[in-house]
């Protein structure tokens, strides 16, 4: 079957299984904060409407300064994008033809871009369903490669790897010669991270790849951020589309980075939904992986067939996200974002009706 290749978007999801499209449903398979974007975004929007009769900066000084104060590295290191999709295709383009090592499972995009620049795709894959990062499994694949992607905190799984094993795979793939990129798009829901933008300095092979429109629930305004080493921004640069970045997005993403205790006040009404949850979960024998994010993944360990759970769900108007195409889940889990308090309630009773079904 010719799944739907993103979240969000649920009619087409819908059309494919061939079910009627419902008047009300509540979409669980786009990654976004469900207390939508700083109210800051939204009082000066008359102030934005008055800029669109300007060019945009084509070098997004602004905004690199501020990201480059927030994270203590030089604008020269920064590239703004136009979100994370056009990054990573940037990326893909550098990599045109070369041998691309993937840690799965990860972001669809990643391989989609990959192969349109006629790259090899080689697969690490992380073992259901603890998913855990071992170096010393992936060091004898990285010799093949020419370049590695690796998202953290992971999509589709939530799971933060630890530290030393992402600087133990780095310091390998530059010893050979491999680029890594990394994705931290969801690294601003922890509670605690040890970010890697600032071993830019430390590694001339590492890029990391940053997302605007998850936090800040800003994915119609697209919106992202690279920091590498010069020598890498020196061959992406060229790469990118002149005003790829429109003036909007530039405004909005100012505002979104000062606003800081949006992002506590995000984080702690996750960890609380979260835990909620995941409390459900485990009363009810449903497995979850051990996300430290917006998003988890979920099966049901009591039925056979995954499918039946996936359909019931659209049925009631619960939409999560399939895994048909992330490789090596292949369907048998279902991804949810954490949304508002409203909505995961709504989710836990569809569920519990399930369970007396199903138990």
């Amino acid at each position: 079957m010719n799944w739907p290749s993103h979240g969000s978007n649920p009619q087409y999801l819908y059309k494919t299984l061939g079910i009627a499209f419902p008047k009300k449903f509540i979409d669980f398979s786009a990654n976004i904060n469900p207390c939508g974007p700083p109210y800051a975004v939204k009082e000066n929007w008359n102030h934005f409407f008055q800029e669109i009769t300007v060019y945009p900066d084509p070098f997004a000084m602004k905004l690199k300064e501020i990201i480059a104060i927030k994270e203590q590295i030089p604008v020269e290191s920064l590239l703004i994008g136009n979100g994370g999709a056009e990054l990573i295709t940037l990326v893909a383009r550098m990599l045109a033809r070369k041998k691309v090592l993937i840690v799965q499972p990860s972001f669809s995009e990643y391989e989609t871009a990959c192969r349109v620049n006629h790259c090899e795709i080689l697969y690490y894959q992380l073992k259901d369903s603890e998913f855990e990062l071992n170096f010393t499994d992936i060091r004898s694949r990285i010799a093949s490669a020419d370049a590695l992607f690796l998202c953290n905190p992971n999509n589709p799984t939530g799971i933060q790897f630890p530290a030393q094993a992402v600087i133990s795979i780095i310091e390998e793939c530059e010893k050979q010669n491999c680029i890594v990129i990394l994705d931290e798009a969801f690294y601003d829901f922890l509670q605690e991270y040890q970010s890697f933008i600032s071993y830019i300095h430390r590694f001339s092979n590492l890029i990391v790849i940053r997302s605007m429109t998850k936090m800040f629930a800003i994915p119609g305004i697209r919106l992202g951020y690279l920091a590498a080493p010069a020598n890498i921004l020196e061959k992406l640069r060229p790469l990118q589309p002149h005003w790829s970045v429109n003036t909007l997005a530039l405004l909005v993403g100012e505002i979104c980075l000062a606003d800081e205790a949006f992002v506590h006040r995000t984080r702690d009404f996750i960890d609380q939904e979260r835990k909620r949850l995941f409390d459900f979960y485990h009363r009810h024998q449903f497995i979850v992986s051990p996300s430290k994010v917006n998003f988890y993944l979920l099966r049901d360990p009591l039925i056979r067939e995954p499918f039946m759970l996936f359909k019931f769900l659209l049925n009631e108007g619960i939409v999560p996200r399939h895994t048909f195409n992330f490789p090596g889940l292949d369907g048998r889990w279902l991804r949810f974002a954490i949304k508002s308090e409203e909505e995961n309630s709504r989710l836990m009773e569809v569920l519990a009706q399930w369970r007396t079904v199903h138990h």
